[in-house]
C-alpha cells in the first residue's frame, strides 16, 4: 500500500482510462486516494466526488469504483488472484454489485446487475480466465447515485503491479466492447 499513484490503484485505474479512450470514450479518471488517511470514510469521500463529477458532466453513463481485493487467510497468508492470458501473468477481476438488499437506497440496482452480466460475459468470451466469478453485495457501495456504476476489484494485495495493470488494460478492452455496443 502506498500514495505513489504511480505504483497504486491509481495507476491501474489510469491503465484502464488510457484503453478507453483508445476506443474513443472521453474519460474523468479522478486519481483521489479515497482510502487515505483511512479506509473509514472512504465511501463517504468517494460519493461526494462522483456527485460533483455527475453535477459538473450530467452526460456521464459510467461510473467504475476500482479497487483492489484483500485476501488474506485466517492464518495471515495474502492470496493473489493471476491468470496467464498470451504468457503474460495477469491479475483476474472481479465486478461487485451492490443492491437493495441490506436496506440501502438502491432503486437502480438490477440496471447494474445487468451492466455488470454483459461485462462478465464479454470477458468470459474475450479472456476465459481473467473473470473472477462476480459478486452481488447487500451494500450499496454508491452505485445508487446513478445507473451504470460499478466496482471493479483489480487483483488482490497479493499481486504485482505489473499483473494489476495487465488485467486492467484486458479487462478495459473487453469492457470497451461492451460500451461500444451501448452507445448504438
Amino acid at each position: 500500500r502506498t500514495t505513489d499513484c504511480t505504483h497504486n490503484v491509481v495507476k491501474v485505474g489510469e491503465e484502464m482510462a488510457t484503453v478507453f479512450r483508445a476506443h474513443g470514450f472521453q474519460v474523468i479518471h479522478d486519481p483521489t486516494l479515497f482510502d487515505y488517511p483511512s479506509y473509514n470514510g472512504a465511501y463517504d469521500r468517494s460519493k461526494a466526488a462522483v456527485e460533483q463529477w455527475l453535477a459538473q458532466y450530467p452526460t456521464i453513463k459510467l461510473v467504475l469504483d476500482v479497487h483492489r481485493d484483500a485476501l488474506v487467510g485466517s492464518d495471515g497468508t495474502v492470496y493473489k488472484v493471476v491468470t496467464d492470458i498470451d504468457g503474460v501473468k495477469t491479475a483476474q477481476v472481479m465486478l461487485v454489485v451492490g443492491s437493495d438488499a441490506g436496506g440501502g437506497d438502491h432503486p437502480t440496482w438490477q440496471a447494474n446487475l445487468a451492466l455488470a452480466a454483459k461485462l462478465q460475459k464479454s470477458l468470459d468470451t474475450l479472456y476465459p480466465t481473467l473473470a473472477r466469478p462476480m459478486t452481488l453485495r447487500q451494500s450499496v457501495y454508491n452505485q445508487n447515485l446513478t445507473p451504470g456504476a460499478l466496482l471493479v476489484e483489480v487483483g488482490s494485495h497479493g499481486n504485482t503491479l505489473q499483473e494489476a495493470l495487465a488485467g486492467a488494460r484486458c479487462f478495459a478492452r473487453a469492457a470497451g466492447m461492451v460500451f461500444l455496443s451501448l452507445k448504438e
